[in-house]
């Protein structure tokens, strides 16, 4: 399935914000984005796909528009998908940016 191209400019807009460079890959059927090789973010269908750190899942899985990444028809160990009416602002957007390099960082003891 193709992912949601609105989605991807949307992160693409707000990572102007973040001194991080970050590298785009296609995987998981979308458009996820990388820092130093690690998933962040990304547009898998038309959600939000992040990684979250552990101690963070629970939270945000208890948020109404967001449900475990199921890509292989079981949750995925820190995965989330957020639907678009929980990224309906940008401020909302930035959250899961912010929480997706959070990951990142900590997989890569930043």
């Amino acid at each position: 399935m193709p992912f949601n191209d609105q989605v991807a400019t949307r992160i693409r807009e707000q990572l102007r914000y973040f001194p991080d460079v970050l590298t785009e890959k296609r995987m998981f059927g979308g458009l996820v984005f990388l820092y130093k090789g690690k998933m962040t973010i990304g547009a898998v269908n038309n959600d939000l796909m992040v990684r979250v750190i552990e101690a963070k899942i629970d939270d945000e899985l208890s948020k109404k528009h967001v449900r475990p990444m199921d890509f292989v028809k079981k949750p995925m160990k820190e995965y989330i998908y957020v639907s678009q009416d929980g990224i309906k602002t940008e401020l909302e957007l930035l959250h899961y940016i912010e929480l997706g390099l959070e990951h990142a960082k900590y997989k890569l003891g930043e």
